[in-house]
């Protein structure tokens, strides 16, 4: 049953998600303008420029990380699709936005727009069990969340799809509007391969709960059988990426065998009980500060919902039973993904909702009661996540505060806005003597800006195969070699890529495929002989 809600309560979530979009986007978008965007929002540029030109999902970016090209087996190709990476066909929606401002910015400005959108939802959706008040500081708590708003503030990735989308299929569900509730489901499974984890979480709560245990069955069984179909069937028609990357990397502990698969995957789960039990709880202490952050903004209410825990728990196992330094990381687009089932479960747990008086007509609420000693506490975990937010985006996956947080104090390394801005400048007149349709390779920061295009590859590559499957050199380079040089103190990619780039240009040099025609604050611009 809906509380009433009055014309000032719509005013305060309008200032409130207002403000978020305003921060955000002038946040993000000075990261943009100053060079900070970096490889996946070229990745998702390029394929939203080639949607547009009718070479749909095409992606030489993507081309460049996949196993045939990392192994060495190949070089890019432009006419590699992203598809068989992640499975999004929901980026075609947005194409009529991009159609009208074909840019990379764009896609910072959508981002901001889904997020703040979410928050709309959510308020919404909260106010189906709760009253103003414990509304407005949930929208609050998800704007302030690490995994939201880092993110947000980082390159475009699909994810930031998922919960306006959950959001509306949760809210379609309290209104039983269920041709709403099924659209919403198609479009959740749409984002990419991996989101039907979501709504397999929510299938298993209808079942749960009571509430609609057949439409719950009915949600499990299409979102499995649709990941799996897509992941074993469609993605590997495009590249084997989702086997031989993806897999491997994230869950290659549980594969035996040399034919890696999701099935494979699965199967390896079944068999090695003991190993899902260790990886699930190793290692202690960052699965610990994992899941405190991710409830932190909330304050820890989703450690006691049992709904939060149903719901969230499938895309939860991503990173629980995943491999590597990042999957237990907040910073990154995929901690997003377990964010609205623990909101959903908050929202629950204040209705006073447990399984055991779960009705299908619910007509009374049991709502909790905020005292003001845990307001207080709830305003001081906001204030902590936002506190870890700011240090969290100092990383090289965002560091959209790079003007105020220095990456490292010892030894220094900083950089302020007005020389950031001074670079940028010298930049963007090396950029304008690049023609629109020529080929380029470019270090990482440079990427996002020149990926409206056919062909575009990260230097020290220089070679890729065209259209007619031919391989040839690009026609530009273009290298920033002052960002190596500052970031190359402290961390090894950048000074990797310093020392090869380095030598790249005075090979190319001397062997006189390439002259140098500009160089501008130590970035160099060359151009193919």
């Amino acid at each position: 049953m809906q509380n009433q809600i009055k014309k000032t309560e719509i005013s305060s979530i309008i200032v409130v998600s207002g403000l978020y979009l305003l921060i955000t986007l002038l946040l993000g978008l000075n990261r943009y303008y100053s060079f900070f965007a970096s490889y996946d929002h070229g990745i998702f540029n390029q394929v939203f420029w080639n949607n547009l030109h009718g070479n749909f999902y095409h992606s030489s970016l993507a081309s460049a990380i996949s196993t045939h090209v990392t192994s060495g087996e190949e070089i890019p190709r432009v006419f590699d699709s992203y598809l068989g990476h992640h499975f999004t066909p929901n980026l075609l929606l947005l194409l009529p936005i991009y159609f009208l401002f074909p840019s990379p910015a764009t896609l910072v400005i959508i981002q901001s727009i889904l997020i703040t959108g979410a928050g709309i939802i959510l308020y919404f959706l909260a106010r189906e069990y709760v009253e103003h008040f414990i509304s407005i500081l949930i929208v609050i708590s998800f704007y302030s969340a690490i995994a939201i708003l880092v993110p947000t503030l980082s390159n475009f990735d699909n994810i930031s799809q998922l919960p306006i989308l959950v959001f509306s299929l949760l809210l379609s569900l309290e209104k039983k509007n269920w041709w709403l509730f099924s659209l919403f489901s198609v479009l959740i499974l749409s984002v990419r391969q991996e989101a039907g984890l979501n709504l397999f979480g929510i299938g298993v709560y209808l079942i749960a709960s009571k509430r609609y245990p057949r439409q719950g069955v009915l949600i499990c069984l299409i979102s499995l059988v649709y990941m799996l179909f897509i992941t074993n069937i469609i993605m590997p028609q495009f590249t084997q990426d989702v086997g031989k990357r993806l897999m491997v990397d994230k869950f290659g502990q549980y594969i035996k065998g040399e034919n890696p698969s999701t099935l494979a995957v699965i199967w390896g789960m079944i068999t090695q009980p003991w190993l899902v039990i260790w990886e699930l709880i190793s290692p202690i202490g960052k699965t610990i500060e994992y899941l405190f952050g991710q409830w932190l903004s909330l304050a820890l209410i989703p450690a006691v919902s049992p709904s939060a825990w149903i719901i969230s728990i499938f895309p939860l196992l991503t990173p629980l039973l995943g491999q590597g330094k990042s999957v237990l990381s907040l910073n990154i687009r995929y901690a997003m993904m377990v964010t609205p089932g623990l909101f959903y479960g908050a929202i629950l747990w204040w209705g006073g909702q447990s399984f055991n008086n779960f009705q299908q007509n619910i007509t009374k609420l049991n709502p909790r009661k905020l005292t003001l000693k845990f307001k207080r506490f709830w305003v001081s975990c906001i204030v902590i996540s936002l506190l870890l937010t700011f240090i969290s985006s100092a990383t090289e996956l965002s560091r959209v505060f790079y003007f105020i947080l220095p990456d490292s104090f010892q030894p220094l390394v900083y950089v302020s806005l007005p020389r950031q801005w001074q670079h940028s400048a010298n930049i963007y007149q090396l950029l304008a003597q690049i023609p629109d349709d020529a080929s380029v390779s470019a270090t990482n920061n440079i990427i996002a800006h020149l990926s409206s295009r056919r062909a575009i590859i990260r230097l020290p590559i220089i070679e890729f195969r065209n259209d007619n499957k031919e391989a040839e050199k690009v026609d530009f380079i273009i290298a920033d070699l002052w960002e190596l040089q500052r970031y190359g103190i402290i961390f090894d990619k950048e000074k990797g890529w310093l020392e090869a780039i380095n030598s790249l240009i005075n090979n190319v040099t001397l062997e006189k495929t390439y002259d140098i025609i500009d160089s501008r604050d130590n970035v160099v611009l060359l151009k193919k002989i």
